[in-house]
């Protein structure tokens, strides 16, 4: 709604503005009326809509006409004034003034017209008849109200109207000519209905009309009126009740009755509650509320809007699958302006053996959206109304903003539910079929993808340490003359190359030490396509030796190119180490691994009855420490990290 409104008063000399501008301040007729009011203010407190109103009078005779120009630029609503007894001064209604104010205003912002008819005390007849015509003939008049400043008659009624003609105008909303809602007003209410239709149904039952009451209006409906309601539309449709609920048709009708019967405020309630501006957009503060992101910040979801989205799958999840339709999700975004997803969604996220979008690949979909840019999903929030149905200020309260990032690494504990794995490689090197092997899908099932239907991000869940987190792999173009900080930035960093190809490791050995030689982001070597013969790679040093020097784990054979289900324990283990940086090999933990080898030879000798095996693992969130587990031993036992 407006901050203020401003209204000015037009109309030849002598019919009786600034009387009714001095009369509705002083609540008497003016014994002197001056040639012009100044400006007053009508304090917000004082008005039926608590919005302060600023009234402005025009004089012919102490005002230019470039003056008056100004005046009608600057105007929310104009009162075209005239005298009921002055025919002359009814005549320049049409001949003069409406041409003059419409041609000083922009077709697409035209200001609502007031026709006042002052003087009534004089004349026992009404000027209807002859303004109802004018009324008829131009859309931009909103009323016509006929007054006197003597008799004090209808002069706050007067600036009642003018103020409701710009809070509550119904051009936007209504046809006169066709007698309905317009197709912008239509639009916008059935999102409304939509919204509020918490099952889904095509109905809004007593329950859901008793919410949407009271979501708009601050206070629910007794059962008596809601059946009043309901029997209203039952005498004027035939399918605007079923099965004792509202149809949209029904609810479509009452906002027509609403404005029909000059009840416009009602209707514009319900369009600002739900987020509406004064063109029936959705308006940026609605949708996009301020959040404040301090930098090595990441943003997440929080419960209850994980609790809202699993509330919005169910209610469009028909058939009960687990998993939705390309026609599901359709009327899943019907209250979106636009299709959000795109065929790309699909190669993002976990789907079912028919291609559609599963439950969790649902929810992995806007915790990616919300990770990458949480404005969009402020906006996805926003048009599925969270901070409605959930009675928040705003969307912003299901986000949560996480702490530094330098914060959780000086713990070295982290409340983060989604990391970010950077995948580097030279093309061909398979990066591609890593991000889908993530979400279940081997070698055969990705050559079906289009080319225009892939996606650089795979984002599901791993559990660690019997938590679930969330994955999130992003595949970077290679280009290893210039990587953006995007690219670098990430809590765990994937760098692979194809076995079979001689050329793809030294793409991996010169970004990492580049790149990340000095970086506190951990890095894991991906052997690719294992399921080939390995050959010898074009580089000074092999990958075993390369990763032994710079103290990182071996190179990770990895194959998507199998019938059998696709191991996730590489995705797991990238999900640790990006939780727990810290725990990665040190000059001083490789170290003592390799003088842990020949310990173990010596122990051999002399605890081969003891049968116990040693291993080392970091077995929680701040030690890295030794474990030992009873095994058989033999002499020729491995030794594992």
């Amino acid at each position: 709604m407006r901050k203020d409104v401003r209204i000015l008063l037009v109309g030849e000399p002598k019919v009786g503005k600034t009387s009714l501008i001095m009369s509705l301040v002083s609540e008497e007729f003016p014994d002197e009326v001056p040639l012009r009011a100044e400006e007053i203010t009508i304090p917000a407190d004082v008005t039926p809509e608590r919005v302060p109103t600023h009234i402005v009078d025009y004089s012919e005779a102490e005002q230019s006409d470039e003056q008056l120009y100004q005046e009608i630029s600057k105007a929310n609503v104009i009162c075209i004034v005239y005298s009921v007894n002055n025919k002359k001064s009814i005549e320049k209604v049409t001949s003069h003034w409406i041409p003059l104010i419409t041609d000083r205003t922009d077709k697409d912002s035209r200001v609502p017209l007031i026709l006042v008819g002052n003087k009534s005390d004089l004349v026992e007849h009404s000027s209807m008849e002859t303004i109802l015509p004018i009324m008829n003939q131009y859309q931009d008049i909103e009323t016509c109200v006929e007054c006197s400043a003597k008799n004090l008659k209808n002069i706050s009624e007067l600036f009642y109207y003018a103020q409701k003609a710009v809070l509550h105008p119904t051009g936007p909303l209504y046809c006169p000519e066709e007698k309905e809602l317009k197709p912008s007003c239509i639009k916008a209410l059935t999102r409304i209905f939509k919204v509020s239709d918490l099952d889904n149904d095509g109905i809004l039952n007593d329950n859901e009309l008793n919410f949407f009451q009271r979501t708009c209006f601050n206070t629910p409906l007794a059962p008596q009126a809601l059946e009043d309601v309901k029997n209203v539309v039952r005498r004027n449709m035939n399918d605007g009740v079923k099965d004792n609920g509202l149809t949209l048709k029904g609810f479509l009708f009452l906002h027509t009755l609403f404005i029909q019967r000059g009840r416009h405020e009602t209707t514009w309630t319900v369009l600002r509650r739900f987020g509406y501006d004064d063109d029936l957009e959705l308006t940026q503060e609605y949708l996009f509320p301020v959040i404040k992101i301090p930098p090595d910040c990441t943003t997440e979801l929080n419960h209850n809007a994980y609790l809202f989205l699993q509330s919005v799958f169910d209610k469009h999840d028909k058939d009960r699958d687990c998993a939705l339709s390309p026609d599901e999700v359709k009327d899943l975004f019907k209250v979106f302006p636009y299709m959000p997803w795109g065929p790309d969604v699909n190669n993002t996220v976990c789907t079912n053996d028919q291609g559609w979008i599963t439950y969790q690949g649902y929810l992995s979909q806007w915790t990616l959206t919300t990770y990458l840019d949480v404005q969009r999903s402020l906006e996805y929030l926003g048009y599925l109304g969270y901070s409605i149905i959930y009675e928040q200020e705003s969307q912003a309260a299901a986000i949560t903003v996480t702490r530094n990032k330098r914060i959780d690494l000086q713990k070295k504990q982290t409340q983060r539910s989604v990391f970010r794995c950077n995948v580097l490689g030279a093309r061909g090197s398979g990066k591609s079929g890593f991000l889908q092997a993530f979400l279940g899908k081997n070698l055969q099932q990705q050559r079906r993808i289009r080319e225009d239907h892939k996606s650089l991000y795979a984002i599901s869940t791993t559990y660690v340490y019997g938590q679930e987190k969330y994955l999130l792999l992003h595949e970077v173009m290679p280009d290893f003359d210039f990587l953006s900080e995007a690219d670098l930035a990430c809590d765990v960093v994937c760098l692979v190359y194809d076995i079979n190809n001689p050329r793809t490791f030294e793409y991996c050995a010169k970004v990492y030490k580049q790149y990340f030689i000095d970086s506190k982001t951990p890095c894991v070597v991906i052997a690719a396509k294992s399921d080939l013969h390995e050959v010898r790679q074009h580089y000074s040093l092999s990958p075993q030796d390369f990763c032994r020097k710079h103290k990182l784990h071996p190179p990770q054979p990895f194959t998507c190119n199998t019938t059998d289900a696709l191991s996730k324990d590489i995705y797991t283990r990238l999900t640790t180490m990006a939780m727990y940086p810290s725990s990665q090999p040190t000059s001083s933990l490789y170290s003592l691994t390799q003088r842990s080898v020949t310990m173990l030879n010596q122990l051999t000798h002399r605890l081969l009855a003891r049968q116990v095996t040693v291993c080392l693992k970091p077995c929680d969130e701040t030690h890295d420490v030794i474990c030992f587990c009873s095994a058989n031993l033999t002499r020729n036992t491995d030794y594992y990290t």
